[in-house]
């Protein structure tokens, strides 16, 4: 079984380090893939958003299925373009199509597909260009603070919470006149939830689900969840809040709905649902949807999975997940994300790493890097996820950190206190 796994980031290095322990995998290319994706396997120099690009690696690697890590590709359609090519429509992809992938790329179908299958959310409006004025008025009827989202995909940007209204105006009219784009053509406005979030994940083929490990991310970047977001400083799993009851309600009142919402739309969902959740009073609420695995997320998620995670994937593609069998490790999992210096503004890339050697007890997962000159270098604004595990949510903690403080490059940076609010 040769496997291509489309992207660059964490998540991907991730989803490659597990596939590659499995006995029926053969061979593992990532595309484009970064330095530590370069050691599970082989690197190909391809834009997940290029299907021409795509098409030519599958063909000549002899790929027999591929596995889409970021949103992009799906919201554009790559599965419907392997379903509708001669030459590919036998490859199997994990990960929706574009149908099924508008669960992430418009907030506004999300959002009315909650309320129709009175799917616990937050109340809402959609607005355009034709309605600023009611949009206006719609936020004088709630309460601060503010959220408004642009409907479609805005590089994990395009959500903004403001304490203002004033504030809150100005952003609606930006969106509304270009500042994402298409994707803020429409904005979705609406209530804002108090409580602690995190993060729910499932794998489907369609009919039957099976629940990954769950897991609670920190988006700011500074310590005590203060400045900007960024797409992830850093994760924990478990969560020690959602306990059996919690999870129960989740199963009960949003994941099986869900499944049954994408059913009665006539949408046959093929991979990994992300569920972001918060947690009001004991009882979840959904405030988004993602179509594939999150990140930091995965980090933590996937060294949880102890069984053959193949196993999960092959049983997508048969329909046969419901016999499939997934344990899960009882230990925690703690990552820290190691940023370039000015991340999520500006940063510097090619800092040489080093001291990925001196790590121990952990997993080091790439997401901003590349080789030059057989040496690792920083490529992006996340650099690296530092994963360790734990018999405790403390242990864990320490692990991560101990292993953080080995590595080095030029302006690196982490948040010091992920994890202590738990």
């Amino acid at each position: 079984m040769n496997i291509l796994i489309l992207g660059s980031g964490g998540r991907e290095h991730s989803i490659a380090w597990k596939l590659a322990q499995s006995p029926k995998v053969s061979r593992i290319f990532t595309g484009p893939g970064n330095a530590g994706t370069a050691d599970t396997g082989t690197n190909l120099p391809v834009n997940p958003e290029n299907f021409g690009e795509v098409k030519k690696a599958v063909m000549k690697n002899n790929i027999n299925l591929v596995v889409v890590g970021p949103e992009a590709p799906l919201v554009a359609g790559i599965h419907d373009f392997f379903i509708n090519d001669e030459f590919l429509r036998n490859i199997p992809v994990i990960g929706p199509d574009k149908s099924a992938a508008r669960l992430e790329g418009s907030k506004d179908f999300a959002k009315a597909f909650l309320t129709k299958y009175k799917i616990p959310t937050s109340e809402y409006r959609s607005f355009d260009s034709t309605n600023i004025s009611e949009a206006t008025g719609f936020l004088k009827t709630l309460k601060p603070p503010y959220v408004v989202k642009a409907d479609g995909l805005a590089a994990g940007k395009g959500v903004v919470i403001l304490d203002d209204i004033s504030s809150a105006e100005e952003e609606l009219k930006a969106m509304l006149s270009g500042k994402f784009g298409a994707a803020g053509q429409k904005v979705v406005i609406e209530q804002y939830l108090k409580g602690v979030e995190l993060s729910a994940f499932i794998v489907t083929d369609g009919h039957s689900y099976k629940l990954l490990p769950e897991a609670k991310d920190y988006k700011r970047v500074g310590e005590g969840n203060t400045g900007l977001n960024t797409g992830g400083m850093g994760a924990v799993s478990p969560v020690p809040f959602a306990d059996r009851n919690f999870m129960e309600k989740v199963k009960v009142r949003i994941i099986e709905p869900t499944l049954k919402g994408l059913s009665a739309e006539g949408i046959l969902y093929r991979g990994f649902i992300f569920f972001g959740l918060i947690n009001v009073d004991g009882d979840p609420y959904v405030i988004e949807y993602n179509a594939r695995l999150g990140d930091p997320e995965s980090e933590v998620i996937i060294p949880r999975i102890k069984s053959d995670f193949y196993e999960l994937i092959e049983g997508v593609v048969k329909g046969d997940l419901e016999s499939r069998v997934i344990d899960i490790d009882d230990r925690y999992v703690a990552t820290v994300m190691l940023v370039s210096g000015g991340y999520p503004g500006s940063y510097e890339k090619g800092k040489t790493v080093f001291g990925l050697d001196l790590a121990r007890d952990c997993v080091i997962f790439h997401s901003g890097t590349k080789l030059s000159d057989n040496k690792v270098i920083t490529s992006g604004g996340r650099v690296l996820a530092v994963s360790a595990w734990g018999n405790t949510i403390k242990e864990a903690i320490e692990g991560a950190y101990k292993n953080a403080r080995r590595v080095s490059f030029d302006n690196m940076y982490y948040r010091t206190d992920i994890g202590f609010d738990l």
